[in-house]
């Protein structure tokens, strides 16, 4: 099962999708899987590290492996065979390393396309892949270029995987509202 969760800042979605993967997971009983809490954020600053701390705590009861990739999502060291319960935390990090890595010479469509048939490749391995991405296009601010084409990428991103997802919820206030598909 594919299931994307979405949702503004501090809006209680990595939670939810935590406690959703565990549910997903505790629904097979295979001794065999795995659930892995793969990682998109880099840990900049003291802020970015107290931000990773604070999910690492948040995630213990959950028993996850954190795998950590920062770009190019489907080179994850993930175990084959459809073992894997996988919580992808966050899309709006992996789009924006891979759009403002230096050694980037891509076109905005070029990134898409990587991130997306990433995302494909990803859960050929995956019995259950729980992808948490960010609505950032309601804000009504106005920005530069580079933040525009990043909102335009992300938001390309979020349709398709809308598209393929089995379900989709989008968390407001830590209460989840489904758009789409069942739980």
């Amino acid at each position: 099962m594919l299931v994307v969760v979405t949702g503004g800042s501090g809006s209680g979605k990595s939670v939810y999708a935590e406690k959703l993967l565990a549910k997903l997971a505790n629904t097979r009983k295979e001794q065999t899987e795995q659930n892995i809490y793969l990682a998109t954020m880099k840990p900049f600053g003291s802020e970015g590290q107290e931000r990773i701390a604070r999910h690492r705590k948040q995630r213990q009861e959950y028993g996850f492996l954190t795998v950590e990739q920062y770009t190019q999502i489907e080179k994850a060291q993930i175990p084959a065979g459809k073992t894997a319960n996988v919580l992808l935390e966050c899309m709006s990090n992996l789009v924006a390393n891979e759009m403002f890595d230096n050694s980037n010479s891509r076109s905005a469509e070029q990134i898409v396309r990587d991130i997306t048939g990433g995302i494909e490749k990803l859960y050929e391995h995956c019995c259950h892949l729980v992808i948490v991405t960010n609505e950032v296009f309601s804000d009504g601010n106005d920005y530069d270029g580079e933040t525009k084409n990043y909102i335009r990428c992300l938001g390309k991103i979020n349709q398709y995987l809308a598209d393929i997802a089995d379900s989709v919820v989008e968390v407001v206030y830590s209460i989840p509202v489904k758009i789409k598909g069942g739980l």
